[in-house]
Parts: C-alpha cells; structure tokens; sequence
C-alpha cells in the first residue's frame, strides 16, 4: 500500500484544444454531464480548465480565474478566512439593512455582490505555490459555516470531496453520492452546510435528515444545522419563521436573494415579497422515512450503521423515489458513513456502497443504485497530521514539519497508521474496529467481526493485509482460455485479458500443459499427481432477477516432484457468463490446459454431462468418500459428488478450514501464497447453515477434498465408531484464537 497513490488524476488531451479554446471564448460548456467527452461539467462560467478523474469519475472543473494570493511566498499562501467586516456584523437582517442610507449600502455592495458570486461560482487562491480551485459550497463551509472548532480547516481531501459533489449535483444520471469515509472525517458538518446553503436560496423546498436514530438526526439538527444557519451574515440569512434555534424544524420564508443595484436604488422592501415555505427538518430512522414526499436535498449521516430492524437498503429503495419525478431527478441525496460490522448494519452499506461504482451503469447511464460512490483513504483525512496547506503529512523526516494546529512532528501519518495496527495484531477484533474507523483501504472499513466465524478470521485478514501490501507485485495475471486456432479438443491456449474471466497465479511449463491421454476411447488427465480442481455449477442460462449464483472454479496444487508450486490456489474463476454453455467450455478448457480432474457438484449435473458427451468423463472424479460398487447409477455414469448431506457440508467445511490453519495468513515460513482475494472474502463470511450464496467457498473447499482425496475412502473410516471429520470452532475472543473443545 503506497501513500503516494491519488485521489485524483487528471486527464490530458480530453478535448481538441483548439475546439476548447473556441468553446470557452464563446461560454459554450453547459453546467452538466456532456455526452460527447462524458465528463461531468461544473463549471457555471461556461469555460472550462483542468479535467480530472476522481474515483472514476471524469469532472471538468472551470478556467482558471483571477486568483486570491496571500503573499508571494510560497510557504506563506494558504487558506485564511476572511474576516467579516464589523460595520456589517452588527446587521442581523434584511429588515435591518433595510434602515441604512443608500451611501452605505453602496459602500459595501461590491463586497456582498462578491460573495455571492464566490458562492456561486467557486474561489480561486494560491496555496503553496499552486492555483487552487474549490467550489462555491466548499467556500461556503470554509468561510461562513460555524463548527464545534470554530472555523473549518482547509483539507485538501474535503476540497476533493466538494468537487466530486459538484459533480454528482450536476450529473443528470446521479441521485447523489455514497461516501464512505473514516472517522471525524468531517462529514456530519459538511452536509449541514450544505442543507443550509441550498435551503437558503431555495424555493418552496423539502431538505431532510436521516441519521442512525432519530436521536442523532435530531442532534445533527439542533447541534449543526441550526447554528450555522443563525451564524450566517444578514445578506445570505432569508426571513426565518418561528423560534431562532428551532428543535423540529428550520422554515424559511424568504429566500436569500442577491442584493442588486436595482434594489439598492429603488430601496425595494423585502416585506412586499411573498412567503415561499422552504424547510429543512429531520425524521426517525425507518425504511420508509420521507415516505411520499419531494427533498430537494437528503443529507444521510451514519448510513452504514443501521442495525435491525432497520434496513438502509430498503430505505434507500423508497427515499429514493422523493428524489425524482418519473425519470427526472429533482434531488439529491449526500450520503456518507463509517460501516459497522457487517451483520449490524454494514453488510447492506457495503452492497448500496458497491452498487453506486461509476464503472458499472445501466442502459440509462446510471448505476444501480443512483448514487456515486467516494471512498477517501484515512491517511488523507487524519487529524494532527495536515500541514498549514491543509495537505496531508504522509511521512516524517528528521525535520519537524508544522502542523495546521501549530504543533511540529517527525513521524508521518502511515507510520502512526502502522504502529497502531501493529499494536492490535494480537487483539483481531480491536485491529478490525481500528480498520473500519480510520480505513486505508475500502476492504479495511468493511472489516467484520471474528468471534461469529466458522473459520479462523485472524489468518484470513493476515493474508488479506499481506496481498495488498504487497499490491502490483504479485503475479496473478486475468485472462481467457481459447482453443489453438479454434479447433476444439486439440490445444488450449491462455490468453491474457483485463476483462478476463480467469484470475491465475501460477501457468505450468510447456512439458505440463494440454498433457491427457486417451484410453476406451475416453480422455483423462496426466496431471493428477499435481492438483485437481473444485467447482460449483450452475445448470440454468438466465435467472427471474437476472443475478443468479455464479460458476466458480478453482485450481489447487499438491505436493509434487513436478516443477510447480504445493498447496498453492492457482486459478480463480467466480463468474457467469450469458450462457450456461459458456461456463462448462470455460470449465472444459481449463481442464486441458492443466490436464487436472475435477471434483464438481453432481446436483447441478449439466456440467458433467457436457463433459462426458465431449469425452472427458475420465477427467470427473468420483466422490471420495464411497467405493465404486457402491455409487449410484448417475453417479457411474458421470462422476461427482451431490455436497448436500450434513457429513460431505461437515468434510467440506473441515477442509477449508484444515487449509487455512496451515497455508493461510502468517505461517512458519512467512506469509501463505493464497493470492485470490474474493475467495478470501468469502471464506471470511461463510456460513455453513445458508451456503447457496458462497460460491468461491463451495468451489475452493471441493478443490481440497479433491487434492486429498485419501483422507475420504471408506476403508479408512470403516474402523471408527464415530466418524470424527475434524472440524473445529474458534472463540475468536481476546488476544488469541482458541479452538472451542
């Protein structure tokens, strides 16, 4: 993991620069998504500058303009709020400016006629030497929002944050954004911010506020909405009704309108203008909150922290609705938590965070769930380590480097990160908390629980940390298998693709690879002594929902004399493709290739059947655990093992678990080379009472059972009383695992 890795890239050569200097001399780029160069457009100027891609989103941010800059150094330019002029700060409302002569109010147009153009448009200042963009909500917060502290800091990563939601604000496709953020990150404010900036010069509106429980939303309300709205200066706070610092409800009257020469002149009189009824309020968590009713705004704090029996997904399902008109969206929804563990509310965050990837759109160009997800790793966002440019302090030095507080440090943010972690390595529950409260990575803030698993977690999450520490530099290679030329049933050939359905880690030398031989007739592989595969199949090509469990494979290898690695996982595939077909070549191809048997489920049969009709039934091995004259009539017939009694559930789950003891995590000789990290994540969550959903697990465990294929022969059971499969449970507790007797 590096700290040098972005937020954010930009993108070059996006536009012809000739056509882009012809466009922003004549204002031609429109607020909004543009579906010639898909980027977002949040330029409200009309010229646009700099593209750059946060998260895989494309945003064209405005033309540079006439910068702020505090002083000709470099280390002397940051952001520094402006002090509010004292003139103006004894005017508490319009009521009240109302009452000056038009001398004054002339005096102090230009200043207010600026502001509202900075709200507006955006603020352009130099900080540490670089012409630095945020926008106008961005500068609403930084100059005019009152928090617990104060003033908010400058960060560069809320600076990216605003951007990205600018973005999201104006994306036509986009319900709002699904951010998933370390703790104190200053979430909960901004989006208080934001209901104030927008209701404040809103008509007839609906903002709202969901939180973890109506307690918190009500918190929220009163501790952070309510006081920035009553700080804010006369000229952006409209006519309120009711109590100053109300406990339910937030009612503007009149919104915050800008103050024009026009109206300077003709003195024209706020009380003449009609009441608009534009409110912010805050409802009790439930799914079915805001229920048929119209926000133009939802802010949704604590999202990932909905437990039982509230449901986020099933309140997103139906607040989604309050957003839209038909097709159109009329709202948005600012949506941002740190994830519980997952059966407390952060397995369905995780799905609706998962669901909101840019990547993946419908044929309408949004994502599944109308929202865009954001993760900011918490090295960008940890407090005590931003330096006076608000930019984040990633490693120390021998020399003290200043802090925004005004303190010095040495030691930089990824080496206080480290020595956290490495202080709870023996305390699995307490690191996996730590994870999920200031993540570095999205599979860290979706950290769960141990002492619930079947399997021991602490090796699994050591594997996990181990394979994205090491990142790039482990050679697993995605791809497709292909037959030479076409020509079925002669060579297979691998051929490496990013949009691949195989993930490999390991490809045998030449002598080992397409190596069957042919007897009565019928292929079988020359590889056994190597490894074998495990599979779970599928039988039907579509599903009602469209989703369906997947084909998963896997290839694993065992001790040999051959020139490959032992006990190593060297192929993945968790897919399914558009036809059952589809996946059993795949399955077949893959068998050639490393000319291994396969251990695949015989209730799902179709698999096994194609196998047998394309003359590879010598390649499905029987179930272990019977003799020959003892399988049934199916069972001669195409191999397999039905995986559903409670013994072969037990056996399979023991294997997994018998491997993971030995090769997973940190091991005598290191770290395991288990390298796939989906099937990893879902052994993390397997549960053996509702299995149909852990694909990779069914798949992985039968690849064991078929690599040590001697542990399961009757004979060796028959002198046992009791058939002792030696599975164990964890009680995951304190600072070590310990098997449950």
């Amino acid at each position: 993991m590096s700290h040098e890795q972005t937020l954010w890239r930009e993108i070059k050569d996006v536009v012809n620069p000739t056509i882009l200097k012809k466009q922003n001399r004549l204002n031609k780029w429109e607020y909004g998504y543009n579906v010639e160069y898909d980027f977002v457009v949040i330029s409200k100027t009309g010229k646009i500058g700099q593209v750059i891609e946060i998260q895989n989103l494309r945003i064209a941010l405005p033309a540079a303009d006439e910068s702020f800059k505090r002083s000709e150094k470099k280390s002397e330019q940051y952001w520094e709020r402006e002090e509010y002029p004292k003139e103006l700060q004894r005017i508490k409302t319009r009521f009240d400016w109302e009452e000056y002569p038009l001398d004054f109010k002339e005096k102090w147009y230009d200043y207010i006629d600026n502001e509202f153009t900075r709200r507006e448009k955006g603020f352009w200042f130099y900080n540490n030497g670089v012409n630095t963009y945020i926008t106008g909500t961005h500068y609403m917060y930084l100059q005019w929002s009152k928090i617990d502290i104060g003033a908010p800091d400058y960060r560069e990563s809320n600076r990216l944050f605003f951007i990205f939601w600018e973005a999201c604000k104006a994306d036509n496709r986009c319900y709002g954004m699904c951010y998933l953020k370390n703790r104190r990150s200053g979430f909960s404010f901004m989006s208080s911010a934001e209901l104030v900036n927008q209701a404040t010069i809103s008509t007839d509106s609906r903002f709202g506020i969901l939180s973890k429980s109506g307690a918190d939303a009500k918190k929220m309300f009163t501790d952070k909405v309510v006081p920035i709205s009553v700080n804010y200066p006369f000229f952006f706070k409209p006519i309120q009704d009711g109590m100053d610092r109300p406990k339910t409800e937030l009612a503007y009257r009149v919104p915050a309108s800008k103050l024009t020469r026009r109206k300077l002149e003709s003195n024209e009189q706020l009380k003449e203008l009609d009441g608009l009824d534009t409110t912010i309020d805050w409802k009790n968590t439930g799914d079915n909150s805001y229920d048929g009713e119209k926000l133009k705004l939802l802010a949704h704090d604590e999202s990932g922290k909905w437990e039982r029996p509230d449901n986020i997904l099933n309140n997103w399902r139906v607040t989604k609705t309050t957003l839209r008109l038909g097709s159109r969206i009329v709202g948005k929804c600012m949506m941002g938590s740190t994830s519980n563990a997952l059966d407390k509310g952060g397995d369905n965050f995780k799905k609706l965070y998962n669901n909101s990837d840019v990547n993946n759109r419908n044929k309408n160009g949004q994502t599944a769930s109308g929202l865009y997800s954001l993760f900011i790793p918490m090295e960008w966002n940890y407090e005590g380590f931003m330096d006076t440019h608000g930019l984040p302090i990633f490693v120390g030095g021998s020399n003290p480097i200043k802090t925004i507080e005004g303190t010095t440090i040495t030691t930089g943010v990824i080496q206080h990160w480290e020595n956290e972690v490495e202080g709870l390595k023996h305390d699995q529950d307490a690191l996996n908390e730590y994870y999920r409260q200031f993540p570095r990575t999205e599979k860290h803030a979706f950290r769960d629980e141990t002492k619930d698993s079947l399997f021991n977690l602490t090796r699994i999450y050591q594997q996990i940390d181990f394979n994205e520490e090491l990142n790039n530099s482990i050679d697993v290679v995605k791809g497709n298998f292909a037959w030479e030329n076409g020509i079925k049933d002669t060579k297979v050939i691998f051929l490496p693709n990013n949009k691949g359905r195989f993930l490999i880690s390991w490809i045998p030398p030449l002598n080992l690879q397409n190596k069957l031989f042919i007897k009565n007739g019928i292929k079988y592989p020359s590889n056994e002594h190597i490894g074998a595969f495990g599979c779970d199949s599928y039988d039907i090509s579509g599903t009602v929902d469209g989703k369906g469990s997947k084909g998963a494979l896997h290839g694993l290898t065992k001790f040999s004399m051959e020139d490959a690695p032992s006990n190593q996982f060297f192929l993945e595939y968790i897919s399914r493709p558009q036809t059952a077909e589809i996946f059993f070549e795949d399955v077949l191809m893959a068998l050639h290739f490393y000319g291994m048997p396969i251990l695949a489920e015989n209730n799902k049969p179709r698999l096994l059947y194609y196998l047998k009709r394309r003359g590879y039934r010598g390649f499905s091995m029987n179930r272990p655990d019977k003799i020959y004259t003892k399988l049934s009539t199916t069972e001669r017939e195409i191999g397999g093992i039905p995986n559903s009694s409670e013994d072969i559930k037990q056996a399979h789950a023991a294997a997994i678990e018998n491997y993971i003891e030995n090769y997973v995590g940190e091991i005598e000789t290191g770290y395991g080379n288990m390298y796939f990290q989906r099937t990893l994540d879902d052994w993390a969550g397997f549960n053996i009472n509702n299995r149909t959903k852990y694909d990779a697990s069914i798949s992985s465990g039968l690849s064991i059972m078929a690599c040590n294929k001697n542990r399961y022969r009757p004979t060796a059971i028959r002198t046992q009383s009791k058939i002792d499969l030696g599975i164990s449970r964890y009680n995951n507790e304190g600072s070590f695992s310990q098997i449950i007797k």
